[in-house]
């Protein structure tokens, strides 16, 4: 995200209790899981030993395989020592028992399965078969300009690199992996947010900002897991597609980021230029790609009010989903069902950045026991927690 550096020394650092916010109305709006949040903690540097900065996703693994341990948090990171943006070639692991960060993985800046190097993004599953997924969206210089199409690698649960997918329709894996995960098969869904953007110093004539393209897709793959061998790629599909895409100097790009899957087959996606959550239905099964219709790709569940720049996005209890926000420090509660937003809350409020928190936030995911998250700050190059 943000070419912007500041280090700190890891440990541990508790915040204020943020306030928390709900949009304007007159009607009250209902209990929500923000509200339990009180307390906020820095765990450790996700900064490994060459020095990669910028974090990413998080993903939480999910039993004992190989070197990981259960509950261990994985993070990846995008921008090399160099603060280049996809140029990042690690995965770290954080340990809640030990309080520690190691490295987990790492993938050499240019390999000849990934075309155009490595920048890992938020892109990351771990398979309950003991296999690590993460999606690439590189860079030489940092700036869309010279960015490759990327690719999907795999990872065995020891971080030796196994085997990677590419193909004409893996045009920058970006955002969060929603999975179904049955163990000998598995199904994927991840944006594709790269395709055809330019550098971001090429202008539109008419607003002078870098040309909004919507050629962002969301895809679907269908995995089978022999016993023992790394997971094979049966088939590929493109679910969605339309959405906004814009090349950006400071941030790299706008693209769907947030997926996440509903038990009834629907996917949610986060439409980070478009400000808004949509929903595909029935992205399970569907033979065809929703396409891009008033504005929108699938049906929109809300926009704008406190969403600003919506990335990752998980589950909460009450069946909620929680949003970061990419241009300022909240995350933002939304009921799906009711559509409406609940509240925004100040995870991140540095007032180093304009507005306070602007470009740190990324990635999240649930702590164990489903009572708080973890989140990124990635100015500072941290794992942070929230809590009760």
């Amino acid at each position: 995200m943000k070419q912007f550096l500041r280090r700190v020394l890891p440990g541990l650092a508790c915040l204020a209790f943020a306030a928390v916010s709900a949009p304007q109305g007159g009607e009250a709006a209902p209990k929500g899981f923000l509200e339990t949040i009180r307390r906020h903690a820095m765990l450790a540097s996700t900064s490994p030993g060459n020095g990669d900065l910028n974090p990413y996703a998080i993903y939480l693994v999910p039993q004992d395989m190989g070197s990981l341990k259960k509950d261990e948090v994985l993070i990846t990171n995008f921008n090399n020592v160099n603060n280049l943006q996809g140029t990042g070639t690690t995965i770290v692991a954080y340990s809640p028992v030990t309080k520690n960060i190691r490295l987990f993985a790492s993938a050499p800046a240019n390999l000849a399965a990934c075309p155009g190097g490595i920048g890992f993004t938020t892109a990351l599953t771990v398979l309950k078969a003991g296999w690590v997924i993460v999606g690439s969206t590189p860079s030489k210089d940092g700036t869309t300009g010279t960015k490759g199409d990327g690719c999907l690698l795999v990872f065995d649960a020891n971080g030796k690199f196994a085997t990677a997918w590419k193909g004409p329709d893996i045009t920058g894996p970006w955002g969060n992996i929603a999975s179904i995960d049955n163990g000998d098969t598995a199904t994927l869904f991840i944006s594709m947010a790269a395709a055809g953007l330019p550098s971001p110093y090429v202008l539109d004539p008419a607003t002078h900002y870098p040309p909004i393209l919507h050629n962002a897709t969301v895809m679907r793959f269908n995995l089978h897991v022999p016993p023992g061998k790394p997971p094979v790629l049966d088939r590929q599909s493109i679910i969605a597609t339309g959405f906004a895409g814009r090349a950006d100097r400071d941030n790299f790009l706008f693209g769907p980021t947030g997926l996440a899957l509903d038990s009834d087959g629907t996917l949610y996606v986060t439409d980070g230029y478009d400000e808004e959550v949509t929903a595909i239905d029935d992205a399970v099964n569907r033979t065809t790609p929703v396409t891009r219709q008033n504005d929108a790709v699938g049906r929109i569940i809300t926009r704008g009010q406190l969403l600003n720049w919506p990335l990752a996005m998980i589950w909460v209890p009450g069946h909620h989903l929680l949003v970061a926000n990419g241009r300022n420090g909240q995350v933002v509660e939304i009921d799906p069902v009711a559509k409406k937003q609940l509240y925004a809350q100040w995870v991140d409020n540095d007032q180093a950045q304009q507005p306070p928190g602007n470009g740190d936030l990324f990635g999240l995911a649930m702590t164990p026991d489903n009572r708080g998250f973890y989140y990124v700050e990635d100015d500072m190059n941290t794992l942070n927690v929230a809590l009760p």
